[in-house]
């Protein structure tokens, strides 16, 4: 279960993460996560009762409440993460995807996997402990590559069976797990080889993101086309092709690393003399 509650300042303006079945409460403006004090929010007294708190913004706390069932608390409306992308600013994302992180790490360690007793919250950190074998859990965080190639002024893109979208597919760049005892150049090679037979030199690091789903943490790279023809892994992607960066497909939304990758590609393609 969630650690014990924060002591909660029923007349301190917070933001409230509400979480319930893979949704969050969104106002329909603003900056879409509820914000405001207990005293004048329509909670739930058992609401208010359960929440904990994850991180500060703009000078406030951030509050995460998670919620069995979807009640109806006269906040806003129940969407799905996504449906924030490239909408708020890239720090509240980041907030909001821990606190959907988090949501899952409570709701996923509830009994210790080396024994099987019950795990329960340390108030101190983040963590779940077993206090029968002293064994300890952190949340989840599955490190991933990303990564867009460059040939000229082409930029390879794909698309990927889990992007597929019936007669609007989305071509995006290539992307991995990182393996154990995998440094991440490695990977960016091993993944890019896998999905398309091609090789890659030139790995220069750019950017990371958090990337909530659940709980990946993409690190981008940029990478130069070496050698090869493309011959896609059939079990990862639908297609894959060169593309001009004057003549590109549909890419992936503002606000995803994938398309900051593709826009610094395009913005190097057009200042080459």
């Amino acid at each position: 279960m969630p650690p014990e509650k924060n002591n909660v300042n029923p007349q301190e303006n917070a933001w409230w993460f509400i979480i319930a079945k893979d949704q969050i409460v969104l106002q329909p403006q603003g900056n879409f996560i509820p914000y405001g004090n207990l005293d004048d929010l329509p909670f739930p007294e058992k609401l208010a009762n359960n929440v904990i708190k994850i991180a500060d913004y703009h000078s406030s706390p951030c509050y995460l409440v998670v919620l069995q069932e979807q009640l109806d608390i006269g906040l806003g409306e129940y969407l799905s993460l996504r449906s924030l992308l490239g909408r708020i600013d890239d720090l509240l994302f980041d907030l909001t995807g821990r606190a959907f992180q988090l949501a899952l790490f409570y709701q996923t360690h509830q009994y210790c996997g080396k024994c099987g007793h019950k795990m329960h919250a340390i108030n101190w950190e983040t963590a779940m402990k077993c206090y029968h074998c002293q064994h300890r859990c952190y949340p989840r965080i599955s490190p991933c590559i990303i990564v867009g190639i460059r040939k000229d002024k082409e930029i390879l893109l794909a698309v990927h069976h889990r992007h597929l979208k019936q007669n609007n597919p989305v071509f995006t760049v290539l992307a991995g797990f990182v393996e154990a005892g995998e440094t991440l150049e490695t990977c960016v090679e091993r993944e890019v080889y896998e999905e398309s037979k091609i090789r890659v030199k030139n790995i220069e690091y750019v950017s990371s993101q958090p990337w909530p789903f659940p709980h990946s943490l993409m690190m981008g790279f940029l990478a130069d086309y070496e050698s090869g023809e493309i011959q896609i892994d059939k079990s990862e992607l639908v297609e894959a092709a060169w593309y001009h960066i004057d003549n590109l497909p549909v890419l992936p939304n503002n606000g995803t690393i994938a398309r900051k990758l593709i826009n610094k590609m395009v913005e190097q393609g057009n200042t080459e003399i």
